[in-house]
């Protein structure tokens, strides 16, 4: 490769996750005097084994990116994974990169994840040149503002601080009151959706040449990650990534409220927008995003329902996600409430599995690099809670394979909400469930191998004994918890021998999943 070795008044270092040119590291850059530093590093693809679609999204994206600046006037020293002497990591990237411009200061925007923050303060020491670290400005609530919200809370509810991003931005308020006088319509989000020939796509693109390279790369360099790449339509620009929220909020959004609870066999994506990988990257904007959303239901063309399930999602729980990963770090990570130990199980990667909610929610992660919040959550999760799998396992497999997971958003999701393993930090009680919800909010059941009606026995559905072993086996930690006084009660109440049955039948289902072999498991060490 050939590098600019351009003197610069400053080397502003653009992360892969920070692709706009509203970041905070670009807010007084002057093409004429600085240098862009973009790297893509080994380090980065393979801390843990991403999907090939994210790592052929980002570096593609990335790439795409670098020429948007170019085109905008600034020199880019772009260092792309196949160029010879790449040192596979970005403290060793950003330190050629100063010997190459003896900037007067490095300037970067701080980073999602922790791991990288520890390397940044490590920066100025290593490179023997002042770096600068810039709060990221696309999140409404600072690090700071976070923590003050949080103190002194015996309870970090998200509702809570939702009401006051609100309040803060005036979306979807009458006045100091939310519109309608409710802040929230998740009670009514919740309808199984119907399979329609009508139901709407998302807007998804065809490769263009530089993302063909990147895939090529991806397939010959990451051929043992998990994923297929044949099905790759994300949009790797911004004008592509605008295009898609468009087509969003003209077709689905409407719709979005009613059904982003339901899942239907062979409809992966229904009314959801697909857009948070671009979101997390820096492709769209998500107060701008949520400006159109608020907008949309003030001119009438969205119910209120819809408006509000979607500026929650990006106001309320993206924002709260990670200012409890920034509050809690780094013992967050490694938090482990119920004290699980159990192996994820090879189908997590396979998909080899006769429980049919299982098996397509694992078969359309690994075509798309996607599944929505409730295959994400009621699924996959539930069945990883019920069955007792270590959670930092769980936690690394959703880092691996979704295209918009970044650990600041994946890990308080799956450590805090999916698996409750911070004991009560981010959530009020676990989102265990039988299959009876899988079964109310989808279609998965009725082509299964199990019988969803059957409690106990070889043909009852797994999740069901699952479900009361675990409450079983938890009740020391679980039965003081007011939102599961209920369950205990019937718990205690259900006949003895029905209760062994239960115990009995989850203790096959385990024998099963401890006595399968650990093959993915193993060869990743």
């Amino acid at each position: 490769m050939t590098l600019d070795r351009r003197k610069a008044r400053h080397l502003i270092f653009i992360l892969g996750d920070q692709l706009s040119p509203a970041m905070s590291s670009l807010a007084d850059a002057d093409p004429a005097q600085d240098v862009v530093l973009m790297c893509e590093v080994a380090d980065e693809t393979t801390y843990v084994r991403h999907h090939k679609q994210k790592i052929a999204f980002i570096l593609s994206a990335m790439r795409h990116f670098a020429e948007e600046i170019r085109q905008a006037g600034f020199v880019v020293d772009y260092v792309k994974l196949g160029d010879r002497g790449n040192s596979g990591s970005f403290s060793g990237e950003l330190k050629g990169a100063v010997e190459r411009h003896q900037p007067e200061c490095v300037i970067v925007t701080e980073p999602g994840e922790w791991r990288v923050m520890e390397m940044m303060r490590g920066w100025e020491a290593a490179v023997g040149c002042p770096v600068e670290i810039r709060p990221d400005t696309r999140f409404l609530a600072s690090h700071d503002d976070f923590a003050e919200w949080a103190a002194g809370r015996k309870q970090l509810t998200m509702e809570y601080f939702y009401r006051e991003m609100r309040r803060k931005t005036g979306f979807l308020m009458e006045g100091d009151e939310p519109a309608s006088g409710k802040w929230n319509y998740d009670s009514e989000n919740r309808k199984p959706a119907a399979d329609d020939l009508f139901m709407p796509q998302p807007k998804r693109f065809r490769p263009d040449e530089v993302t063909k390279e990147v895939i090529a790369l991806v397939e010959n360099r990451f051929a043992d990650h998990f994923g297929t790449l044949e099905k790759f339509g994300w949009a790797v620009t911004r004008k592509q990534a605008e295009a898609a929220r468009d087509v969003f909020l003209g077709d689905a959004l409407s719709a979005f409220g009613d059904y982003q609870d339901a899942m239907l066999a062979g409809q992966p994506f229904l009314y959801h927008s697909l857009l948070s990988p671009y979101i997390n990257v820096g492709l769209i904007d998500p107060l701008d995003l949520c400006r159109r959303v608020d907008a949309a239901w003030r001119a009438g063309d969205v119910p209120l329902n819809a408006a509000e399930g979607f500026i929650r999602q990006i106001i309320g729980w993206r924002e709260y996600v990670r200012g409890v990963y920034w509050l809690k770090m780094p013992a967050y990570g490694e938090m482990n409430f119920f004290g699980a130990t159990r192996a994820l199980p090879d189908f997590y990667w396979t998909g080899e599995t006769d429980m049919n909610c299982v098996r397509h929610v694992v078969e359309e992660t690994r075509d798309h690099a996607y599944a929505h919040h409730i295959q994400r959550l009621m699924v996959t999760g539930t069945f990883a809670l019920l069955a007792g799998i270590d959670p930092r396992q769980v936690h690394e497999w959703y880092l691996e394979v979704y295209a918009d997971a970044y650990e600041w958003v994946e890990l308080p999701n799956v450590i805090g909400m999916s698996q409750f393993a911070d004991g009560g930090i981010l959530g009020t009680k676990p989102y265990a469930a039988s299959g009876a919800y899988i079964d109310r909010m989808s279609d998965y059941c009725g082509s299964c191998r199990y019988d969803v009606k059957k409690k106990t026995g070889p043909d009852a559905c797994p999740f069901n004994p699952l479900y009361w072993d675990f409450m079983d086996r938890n009740a020391k930690k679980l039965a003081g918890n007011h939102r599961l006084a209920q369950v205990y009660r019937n718990w205690a109440q259900m006949d003895g021998e029905k209760r062994r049955a239960h115990l009995e039948s989850a203790a096959g289902v385990l024998k099963v999943l401890d006595d399968a072999p650990k093959t993915y498991g193993q060869e990743r060490g």
